[in-house]
């Protein structure tokens, strides 16, 4: 027995000492090392200056979670701190309540631990990038709030989480706090002076968070990260509720409110609600319409990456109501009167145009675009009423509304109009970005509703086509589309010598459409009112910061159906008309040929909208072209003595007919419309004819070209001048006479080449 006792107690020592060694290995290895930081919540004790924190800590709730696991950066006020808050706030520890305790509390407590070395990096769904980060989410938000909505003003909701219209439940809308540390600040070339345009009471150091200066960085506990702070932080406004803040822009908030806004129920924010609070409240989600560029009380930014808010934010710009009210009255209902009847395309694009998808920084106005790439065209000395650097981005109170291009461009005319509607939506299709571009000048001829559907010309918004009626029969699609498309084209001029300021004298200028159109004594017309010998009279104009637009008497630019050898003709009745001698030698050529689409003849060669410029000699330098053998005809003496007597319009000689052919193709320009502008050729520059070698090289002839003086030079370095059009009436014509995609012009000389 004894015997057995005493191997059972050696047993036992031995079993006692292998569990000693096994208890030391596992405590060496996964035990707590001796030299770790204790949690955020004990280095704070041990320090002594944050005595006033860890009593705020204590009455928020949060002394557990700081005191335990976990992964956290903590902006840490210290008691001077407190000691500045309480004297500002006019408050103390004794009345602070668990709710304003938390304030403070989460929203200095940030999410993952952040040294200084990688405070300022982004983290991207593909990895860190270095120094393009500012804002950091922090643990608090507002949750559940209560304000004017389906239930009256006492109604439950949340903020949408997400933009465009959608929100995630779950998601709780955390708010995040900004920084300014020196790496980030550096590497977007901002400044002390962006920081203390919103910051005025505070120094810039290099490492700021929101108003307060960071004093101890990088201290390490067991469960993150202490940057000690001189100023108590409290959770910043969102934009949202920055803007309701203040009355001064209860206009622009309206506009939000009572058109751009929904109330959605929600079941699962209800039912948290109720489980919450006891109560009996539907809870609902305000959401924004997704016409708008952003929801302004969205903490989130724009969620495309799941941090993407640490590296940027909105802008919002509201002018306040002395500003917005005559704007509206004036300018947004001048032609609708009420909001009510505003479409929701305008309202939103006005909206838009102040709200700013990123970080509009003071120093950078002149240079951050949003989303229709315009700038903020504020002074942010003396248009600035009021700013706050918010949870989600910057606000700025106004005293000026934001001149967006589709408000003061051309383009605004015929957009803000509803009797502009077609105009507008082939505008939409078509040029809308240069005409509404404040650096390009145009003239534009308004094209009412009532005088497009005259013409037959309609848009079908059941189809969403544009319709065209010509002789009973409607047509719709890309045919209607491309015939008003030309209209329009016609009817917008670019201008950037602001050439179409003065209409009382003369003046020919290309349209959008390389078409040319002239003006006299406050008349306009195009090639299809000389056929019809008429013009359009301007009865009134308005101008706009790219231009200015005019209005007729109820009338368009019609398309021109004659061909270029009709407006030859149609200038050559008369053996005294200017065209007379060159048409005689056309129409008896075999370069009067016919066209399959039209009774009407048409020069050989001709392309059917292709540009052209014909050159035809006076009377005087045709004779001459006889005399010099470049024209079939009759003459008399040799040498000097040779005198012109008669043309031979129908020769019969080979090389007679050829002469003819070569002479006439010489004198059109291919490709090209060219008026005495100084626009076109105006150094000697050298430009194809449709006479070409046997080889299909095109002659050329080269202009020099300078407003009202056009001057042309031929391949044997002969000038010949293009006179001046003749203003007297339609027809005949001299200079600048305008056909179906061509200009005719006479000149004072006849134009040689040569084919060797």
């Amino acid at each position: 027995m004894y015997k057995f006792l005493k191997n059972l107690s050696c047993l036992v020592c031995l079993l006692a000492l292998f569990g000693s060694c096994r208890k030391k290995a596992f405590d060496d290895y996964y035990g707590r090392p001796a030299n770790l930081a204790p949690p955020i919540y004990q280095v704070l004790e041990s320090k002594g200056n944050f005595t006033t924190l860890l009593k705020v800590i204590d009455l928020s709730g949060y002394k557990a979670n700081l005191s335990a696991g976990g992964y956290w950066t903590f902006f840490a006020p210290n008691d001077a701190a407190f000691t500045k808050y309480f004297a500002a706030t006019n408050s103390s520890l004794a009345s602070m309540n668990a709710d304003a305790a938390r304030k403070i509390v989460a929203y200095c407590l940030v999410y993952n631990a952040f040294k200084t070395d990688r405070l300022a990096d982004y983290q991207s769904n593909a990895g860190w990038v270095p120094g393009i980060a500012f804002k950091r989410r922090t643990a608090y938000y507002d949750g559940f709030m209560t304000g004017a909505g389906p239930d009256g003003a006492a109604t439950v909701y949340t903020s949408e989480n997400r933009n465009i219209g959608t929100y995630v439940f779950g998601d709780n809308n955390n708010k995040y706090i900004p920084y300014f540390f020196s790496t980030f600040m550096d590497g977007a070339k901002l400044t002390a002076a962006d920081y203390n345009y919103f910051f005025p009471n505070s120094t810039y150091t290099g490492f700021n968070v929101v108003n307060a200066s960071v004093v101890n960085k990088d201290i390490i506990a067991e469960n993150g990260v202490i940057h000690e702070i001189d100023q108590v932080v409290t959770p910043l406004p969102s934009i949202e509720q920055k803007l309701s803040s203040n009355d001064q822009y209860s206009v622009f908030k309206g506009l939000y409110d009572k058109y751009l806004v929904t109330f959605t129920k929600d079941d699962n924010y209800t039912r948290q609600y109720n489980t919450i609070t006891g109560k009996t409240n539907t809870a609902y989600v305000k959401v924004y319409n997704s016409t708008l560029n952003y929801a302004i009380g969205n903490e989130n930014y724009m969620k495309l990456e799941n941090d993407d808010g640490q590296k940027d934010g909105y802008t919002l710009f509201a002018p306040n109501n002395t500003a917005l009210q005559p704007y509206i009255t004036n300018t947004l209902l001048e032609f609708y009167g009420t909001l009510d009847k505003l479409p929701a395309n305008i309202l939103a694009d006005f909206m838009n145009s102040h709200m700013f998808s990123n970080m509009v920084w003071p120093t950078k106005f002149a240079t951050t675009k949003n989303n229709t790439n315009e700038e903020a065209r504020f002074d942010p000395a003396t248009n600035v009423i009021d700013k706050q650097f918010c949870s989600n981005g910057i606000f700025y109170g106004v005293n000026k509304v934001q001149q967006a291009n589709v408000f003061s461009t051309v383009y605004a005319r015929a957009y803000l109009d509803p009797a502009y509607s077609i105009m507008t939506r082939i505008l939409d299709l078509t040029i809308k970005i240069p005409v509404t571009t404040p650096g390009l000048r145009y003239a534009v001829f308004m094209m009412p509703d009532n005088v497009l559907r005259t013409m037959g010309f309609d848009y079908d918004p059941i189809t969403s086509s544009f319709t065209q009626t010509v002789s009973g029969v409607k047509s719709s699609g890309d045919v209607p589309k491309a015939a008003l498309t030309r209209l329009l084209n016609l009817c917008v001029v670019p201008t950037p010598n602001n050439e179409m300021n003065n209409l009382a004298g003369d003046g020919i200028i290309e349209t959008n459409g390389g078409e040319y159109i002239r003006w006299h004594n406050n008349t306009v017309f195009n090639a299809g009112f000389y056929e019809q010998s008429k013009a359009a009279t301007v009865i009134g104009s308005r101008d706009y910061v790219n231009g200015r637009v005019y209005y007729l008497d109820n009338q368009l630019f019609p398309f021109p159906a004659n061909t270029i050898y009709t407006d030859i003709a149609n200038n050559a009745v008369k053996t005294t008309d200017p065209y007379y001698d060159f048409f005689q030698y056309l129409s008896n050529s075999a370069l009067a040929g016919s066209t399959s689409t039209s009774t009407q003849k048409e020069i050989v060669g001709i392309q059917l909208g292709a540009p052209y410029t014909i050159f035809i000699p006076t009377q005087a330098a045709m004779k001459q072209a006889v005399v010099d053998g470049y024209l079939p005809g009759t003459t008399t003496g040799t040498g000097t003595a040779k005198q012109f007597v008669s043309f031979n319009y129908k020769p019969t000689d080979p090389n007679d007919i050829a002469k003819v052919s070569q002479f006439i193709y010489y004198h059109i320009l291919s490709g090209i419309t060219i008026v005495p502008d100084g626009k076109k050729g105006p150094n000697g520059n050298a430009f194809p004819t449709m006479l070409k070698t046997q080889t299909g090289n095109a002659l050329t002839i080269s202009s020099f070209n300078q407003p009202n003086n056009l001057r042309l030079e031929d391949m044997t370095a002969r000038f010949a001048n293009v006179l001046p059009p003749n203003n007297s009436g339609f027809f005949p014509a001299t200079s600048n006479y305008l056909g179906t995609y061509c200009v005719i012009h006479q000149i004072d000389n006849y134009l040689r080449f040569n084919l060797n």
